[in-house]
């Protein structure tokens, strides 16, 4: 590694802690997800022409119409997925839009499994390419329409999306396991995060959490 590498590398991760200090400073609590954030390099998933705006609390565009989450975003519905579980690592968890894979990098660096499903064939190549090194075994990353779910492996501890429908799927419902958590946007005009849970007896409870923007949920793959 040349004296410039390692300056750059020092340098992203101070920008980094930063980052994670402002997602703090906004309420994520969660120490398990604060390290995760702090230790996947969010500008290695982002396009180089993006690479200084990469830490920024903010939405970036990633091609095809799709957007990397802001770091807010990512953490707060990590927090809210894994909320009251005593040990994350024996969770097995869905991603419903892998994008260019930074949120799976960061759940995976929190919970036991994960598998991440894409329905753009470009962008499930890119991300594959982009999590490469990182060398995630607990991380799967499979090609589909996630509107669907995945019921090859259900059921989930947890399903989380990174787009927004008018409603959400009743597929995702039925692969929850008893005692999960999904968190995913809702909504057209205006969106909120909503949190179901599914207690132990099989009853659904939702909540309502915080107004958010997401890229539209559609099924279908291309």
């Amino acid at each position: 590694m040349t004296s410039a590498d390692q300056y750059s590398g020092m340098v992203s991760e101070r920008v980094r802690e930063r980052m994670v200090e402002r997602v703090r400073e906004q309420g994520v609590r969660n120490q398990r997800v604060l390290d995760a954030m702090a230790s996947v390099p969010r500008h290695l998933f982002v396009d180089a022409a993006l690479s200084s705006r990469a830490y920024e609390d903010s939405a970036l565009p990633i091609g095809h119409g799709q957007t990397i989450s802001q770091p807010y975003i990512v953490a707060r519905t990590i927090e809210l997925a894994i909320a009251g579980v005593e040990d994350p690592r024996r969770m097995k968890v869905l991603e419903i839009g892998t994008g260019c894979g930074y949120a799976a990098a960061v759940l995976a660096r929190v919970v036991g499994q994960v598998y991440s499903i894409e329905r753009m064939r470009a962008l499930h190549v890119r991300a594959r390419a982009n999590l490469r090194h990182l060398r995630l075994s607990n991380l799967h990353l499979v090609f589909g329409d996630g509107f669907g779910g995945l019921p090859a492996h259900a059921p989930f501890d947890a399903i989380v999306a990174a787009a927004a429908g008018a409603e959400m799927p009743r597929a995702w419902v039925e692969q929850l396991a008893p005692g999960g958590t999904i968190v995913a946007p809702v909504g057209a005009e205006t969106q909120r995060m909503v949190v179901v849970r599914r207690d132990a007896a099989g009853r659904v409870m939702r909540k309502a959490e915080e107004e958010v923007r997401f890229v539209p949920l559609r099924s279908g793959v291309q």
